[in-house]
């Protein structure tokens, strides 16, 4: 599915292939949270990183967030510097892969039959989470990854 996602004052746009374009993984995390969370998580959607093609690249910039233990985390977040929209993750570790945030798409995304909740051990004290009979929560990451899930349930595309 091509996925065509854009940042709020149309500075980036960018176009991107996804066999994983279900919004199901709801992030919980202090970073995820604080650099692109609304409702008190971020979601993103597993993309093939070779087909991500961007308008307006000279208004990307890129935030890798400083971890607990004084590290930096290998992963980069893109947004858009002109007005902080979150865009998509890469991260070096699986370089195949690009993460958008389904929050920048602007395709019509399919509606999820489950949702898996993670990183809930960081979960800010003011989010009440939401969660649906088949849903699954995580106080870290699930064992089952993006690919995994959509494999599971018949829904890669």
């Amino acid at each position: 599915m091509q996925l065509r996602g854009s940042c709020h004052c149309q500075a980036v746009r960018f176009t991107v292939q996804s066999h994983q374009p279900y919004p199901f993984m709801r992030c919980y995390c202090s970073i995820c949270r604080k650099t692109a969370g609304g409702g008190g998580f971020a979601v993103n959607l597993g993309a093939d990183n070779a087909t991500l093609a961007v308008e307006g690249s000279e208004h990307v910039s890129v935030y890798q967030a400083h971890m607990a233990d004084g590290t930096q985390s290998a992963a980069r977040r893109h947004f858009c510097r002109q007005c902080g929209s979150a865009l998509w993750l890469w991260d070096p570790r699986w370089p195949e892969l690009v993460h958008p945030h389904a929050s920048a798409i602007d395709s019509a995304l399919p509606v999820p039959p489950e949702y898996s909740h993670i990183m809930l051990g960081s979960r800010a004290g003011w989010v009440e989470l939401t969660v649906h009979p088949r849903d699954w929560q995580f106080d870290e990451y699930p064992e089952e990854s993006l690919a995994d899930w959509h494999r599971r349930l018949g829904l890669e595309r």
